[in-house]
């Protein structure tokens, strides 16, 4: 059943293939504009308020000492050699992604990660953290009040139950943005479209329409990714030019074709243009079955024999019968997927078969494993 159902989800994919290829797509959602990016800030903090569930002082001694530096920025002096024995206090790494063009006091939403041994978060106030970027600066200010979605609780002799991550929790708009990331969008006589996925004809494609509609001459496609665009040099009029670009519409290129393996989840998913060439195909699993049983053997009674345990092994080897399969030449995607379907291939089998295929020369498609 579950190959079954494995076929019928790669023959439904399959069909909505060309209906996708046909369709036509806006230039924003197949390229972004060069220099206009995220920008990754991380922070290094301390989540309070916890209820017993923060850091073990004596294996993260790097949350007292920070404990110790935020207290002497308020003028409170911890003796020297005391080391308080913190339960409520968890060192926290903070990131988050500050989005283009965003600007002094707005907010950001920010993730919060245990450091140390912390068990959970939940409940805790994440204190003033400043955030830097790549440069050293700091863009950001992230304070505020943990959303965790994870819990877990435990007993004393050392069973527990945890849900999803409790270690880790996020804070809507938790960040406020101090300084402003530069951008490159004005004062250049042209800009670059660059395409989120690679591809030569598609980015002909995006130049001609571009040309199409603004003129002969306007959009060059540099390679496979990149299309320059000649473009106004005043700010206000190039937002205004952007706006025109990212609503225009084409037929992108059709990929190539790739057959995608997940190996942990076995998980498979084949691209429309995978072909086959001539090739017969034979698959068989041989299954070995090892059990232990033990017998006692009970001596007689009034006799001076004791009683034994003898243990007892019984092997078993079975192997299931397999057929063999014939794929012509230039065979289609629902042709491999019925005749995988035919011989009951679980994924695991499917992506033996796919593999072999792709050494013997006759897999026409690239072959994947994530």
């Amino acid at each position: 059943m579950k190959c079954r159902t494995i076929g019928y989800l790669l023959f439904a994919f399959a069909v909505s293939l060309p209906w996708m290829a046909a369709h036509a797509e806006r230039i924003k959602d197949l390229a972004t504009v060069a220099g206009v990016r995220n920008n990754q800030l991380v922070g290094y903090g301390l989540v309070v308020g916890l209820d017993g569930s923060g850091d073990q002082t004596s294996q993260a001694p790097f949350t007292v000492q920070s404990l110790k530096s935020m207290l002497a920025q308020f003028g409170i002096t911890v003796p020297p050699g005391v080391n308080p024995q913190l339960k409520n206090v968890a060192a926290v790494s903070v990131n988050a992604e500050l989005p283009p063009f965003a600007k002094p006091g707005q907010s950001i939403d920010i993730t919060v990660s245990s450091l140390a041994n912390a068990k959970s978060l939940r409940g805790g106030t994440l204190l003033m953290t400043p955030l830097k970027g790549a440069n050293g600066e700091i863009y950001a200010i992230a304070q505020g009040n943990l959303v965790v979605s994870g819990f877990g609780v435990g007993g004393s002799d050392g069973s527990k139950i945890t849900v999803n991550v409790p270690s880790a929790g996020r804070i809507p708009n938790g960040a406020t943005v101090e300084r402003a990331a530069p951008t490159t969008l004005g004062g250049e006589d042209s800009l670059v479209l660059n395409l989120n996925n690679g591809d030569f004809t598609t980015a002909k494609r995006v130049a001609d329409a571009i040309n199409d509609s603004l003129g002969e001459g306007m959009a060059v496609p540099i390679d496979a990714t990149s299309i320059a665009v000649h473009a106004p040099r005043d700010r206000g009029q190039r937002v205004s030019f952007v706006s025109v670009l990212e609503n225009l519409t084409l037929e992108p290129g059709v990929t190539s074709a790739k057959v995608i393996i997940n190996s942990r989840t076995g998980t498979v998913v084949i691209g429309e243009h995978v072909r086959v060439t001539a090739a017969a195909v034979a698959h068989g699993s041989l299954t070995v079955t090892i059990s232990e049983k033990t017998a006692v053997s009970q001596p007689a009674p009034f006799s001076a024999g004791t009683t034994v345990v003898a243990p007892s092994s019984e092997v078993s080897a079975t192997q299931a019968a397999s057929r063999m399969f014939l794929f012509e030449p230039g065979v289609t995607l629902a042709q491999i997927v019925r005749a995988v379907n035919q011989v009951g291939a679980a994924p695991g089998d499917l992506v033996a078969i796919l593999e072999a295929l792709r050494e013997a020369g006759a897999l026409r498609a690239e072959l994947i494993v994530l």
